[in-house]
């Protein structure tokens, strides 16, 4: 089983105490690959900093909706992003972007600004881009056909299969985590029976993720997730496909690297 973790936080200050050690475990238990996601411009430096360190590590870098007010105070935000996906070799996407309307609803505009602005750049960029879609189905939908050229993953997908059918029909990804694995989730199960019964081409359209240290999955829920629990993630979703757990890791692995332009 080799694992490609698509979507991680290893510069979460949970990660402070004993970050070293947990990348050494989970590099020593299948995890091959991991691209550590930024989310604000602090992040995103951090982020570059692990890849630099990091054989196996690769980086993005973006502006979370969460940080959309606070990092767009900086009048050069958007060339820092710039310069550091242009800059450094092992920065593969742009990310995490998007919009939130669960944390801050209130600012609901100025993350649409901040969402449109990283999406034209992805354009200009050639770039892929990871989007954070919480609770604002309809207009991340929207802001993604406003830029036909830009292909990406949906991170974490939290919407309906009929948006799911329409974003890989855009030629984006979908990416699951370790929510597949609780008990009420009923949306995501559904989708990925849906792609049971798709082509086979449609399992090129999915990856995994842990969005670490968050989400993770039964039976370590409510422990600080990490890369190598992505096999409870495997392991329920090769039980929806009707494949093992080895096979979804590989299908998944291959997606990621495609996704990033990694050979």
């Amino acid at each position: 089983m080799r694992i490609f973790d698509s979507h991680a936080h290893y510069d979460d200050d949970r990660f402070d105490e004993n970050r070293e050690e947990i990348l050494s475990e989970v590099f020593s238990n299948g995890v091959e690959k991991i691209c550590n996601i930024g989310a604000s411009l602090k992040s995103s430096k951090t982020s570059v900093e692990l890849s630099q360190k990091y054989d196996n590590i690769y980086a993005s870098v973006g502006v979370h909706p969460s940080d959309a007010v606070r990092d767009m105070q900086n009048a050069d935000w958007l060339v820092q992003i710039e310069d550091m996906y242009k800059n450094n070799p092992k920065v593969v996407a742009i990310g995490e972007i998007g919009l939130d309307y669960y944390w801050t609803p209130e600012e609901k505009e100025e993350q649409k600004k901040c969402f449109r602005a990283q999406m034209a750049l992805a354009q200009k960029l050639g770039a892929p881009v990871i989007i954070h879609d919480r609770e604002a189905h309809g207009d991340v939908l929207e802001i993604m056909k406003e830029y036909p050229d830009v292909v990406g993953v949906v991170h974490s997908f939290s919407g309906s299969l009929e948006m799911a059918k329409e974003v890989m029909k855009m030629g984006y990804y979908i990416s699951v985590n370790g929510v597949t694995t609780f008990k009420n989730a009923r949306k995501i199960v559904e989708i990925v029976e849906y792609l049971r019964d798709l082509h086979p081409d449609a399992m090129n359209r999915i990856l995994v993720e842990t969005d670490c240290p968050y989400l993770t999955p039964v039976p370590h829920r409510g422990e600080t997730n990490r890369s190598d629990y992505i096999k409870f993630t495997a392991e329920k979703c090769a039980e929806l496909l009707g494949i093992t757990a080895d096979e979804f890791c590989e299908i998944t692995y291959k997606n990621a690297c495609c996704f990033y332009g990694i050979e």
